[in-house]
């Protein structure tokens, strides 16, 4: 958190620049142990055994927790937008959507290929499984990860400029060494965060704040 709010309050924070914000989608590994932390609608993806689990939550306004804050901030809902313009609630920008990121943490195991951090442009135009079962496909073809990315992207890209894919994109993919030294090496399956509202799998208490 700390470092989310050094962007708002750091060295820099009476530049006058461009009205615009960022999202910020964040992954530390320390052994065994994946932390997330994420502000907006970017999102942390992880494969387990093909299978897709959010780790971050898309930070939307039409969310309860965000509208109720949005509105005591002094915003409003219009059309599922911030004022009708921002269509996310958490971002490193100004105080009606939040820089405070949500914090999820994960104990890796040997069923984990890898995990995807990618912002709405990605996500407005597959689902995580959709993702995962691509990336899969792509590495086990033979591809490199800066490949995997670069195919993800061109299968997003709009071919006009109506309809999804008109959205930047940004995409990393890290893929994770085996053996993962955890207590899943001696057959247990390590929990992932359940209370996630999105549209992948779901699995038995992680934790988050």
């Amino acid at each position: 958190m700390t470092a989310f709010l050094h962007f708002l309050y750091g060295p820099n924070y009476d530049f006058r620049g461009p009205n615009s914000g960022s999202t910020a989608c964040v992954a530390i590994i320390r052994g065994d142990q994946l932390l997330v932390a994420n502000a907006g609608d970017s999102r942390c993806v992880l494969s387990r055994a093909g299978e897709a689990y959010d780790l971050s939550t898309d930070h939307k306004p039409e969310l309860q927790e965000e509208k109720e804050r949005i509105l005591k901030a002094g915003g409003c809902i219009q059309h599922g937008r911030v004022n009708g313009v921002l269509n996310l609630a958490r971002a490193i920008e100004k105080q009606m959507v939040t820089a405070n990121p949500e914090i999820n943490t994960a104990s890796l195991c040997n069923d984990d290929d890898f995990m995807v951090l990618a912002c709405d442009g990605i996500w407005d135009c597959m689902t995580s499984q959709e993702l995962v079962e691509f990336v899969h496909e792509q590495l086990n073809s033979g591809c490199k990860l800066s490949a995997v990315c670069e195919k993800v992207l061109d299968k997003c890209l709009a071919p006009s400029s109506g309809g999804e894919g008109c959205d930047n994109m940004t995409m990393i993919l890290v893929q994770f060494k085996k053996p993962i030294h955890s207590s899943a090496s001696a057959g247990k399956q390590e929990p992932l965060p359940s209370d996630i509202p999105s549209g992948s799998n779901q699995t038995p208490t992680g934790t988050n704040s």
